[in-house]
């Protein structure tokens, strides 16, 4: 089954390139906004609880992964599987491959957000484990997710940036946001279609148990919703 993963590969080296773009324009957003963007390195406020994240995310967060120290490694998924068995309590269905979709929506898009628990994959120092290899969400957050043409993705935006203005009015931090997600799930239907043999347009996880995916080999028809 290696060779169903190493098909998904090529596939995630090209979202990454995706992702660096993305990475570019919060970058670009800091440097014109200064002090007003208080984002930085070790700043985890936004690190804790569980937001979903597609399936393909969850390849790349594995990527990240391996590439830690095998002690690293055994430390994140033993927070990930404790954190998994936290979610059973309520779920006793929830099994691999994992995929929140097979639930109905408001079990699990309506998270707590007071949940303090902290990602499996925050280090002691408050920096991400996997910074590189992070989810698109993780990337987008901070800032309001506004398409130059004036639609808006996400209106969201961290409490602690532009603390004596409103983000939505600032004509720099919009960006091509529509041609990029649309750019994502093309390539998340050609990750569905390698792994699943079939193309998905959504199939979502939580980033702890996006560490415990087999993706070596694809879920039985069973485990998955209706395309």
């Amino acid at each position: 089954m290696r060779g169903k993963r190493n098909a998904l590969l090529p596939i995630a080296r090209r979202y990454q390139a995706l992702l660096a773009e993305v990475d570019g324009w919060f970058a670009g957003c800091q440097a014109r906004s200064g002090a007003a963007v208080r984002c930085g390195p070790g700043c985890a406020d936004c690190c804790r609880g569980l937001f979903d994240i597609t399936l393909l995310d969850a390849f790349l967060l594995q990527q990240g992964l391996a590439r830690l120290p095998a002690a690293v490694q055994k430390r994140v998924r033993e927070r990930a599987r404790t954190r998994l068995a936290e979610l059973q309590v309520a779920w006793p269905a929830f099994g691999p491959p994992f995929v929140l979709n097979t639930m109905a929506d408001e079990h699990w898009t309506e998270m707590p957000e007071d949940d303090p628990t902290p990602c499996p994959l925050l280090g002691d120092d408050g920096r991400c484990l996997v910074y590189a290899w992070r989810p698109m969400i993780c990337r987008t957050h901070g800032l309001p997710n506004l398409d130059y043409s004036g639609e808006c993705f996400s209106d969201l935006c961290c409490t602690l940036n532009f603390s004596d203005g409103d983000p939505m009015l600032i004509a720099h931090l919009r960006w091509h946001f529509r041609t990029v997600f649309q750019k994502e799930l093309a390539l998340f239907r050609e990750f569905t279609q390698a792994w699943l043999g079939q193309p998905r347009n959504e199939l979502d996880t939580f980033i702890p148990t996006a560490l415990l995916i087999d993706f070596s080999r694809p879920p039985t028809p069973g485990q998955l919703p209706n395309p």
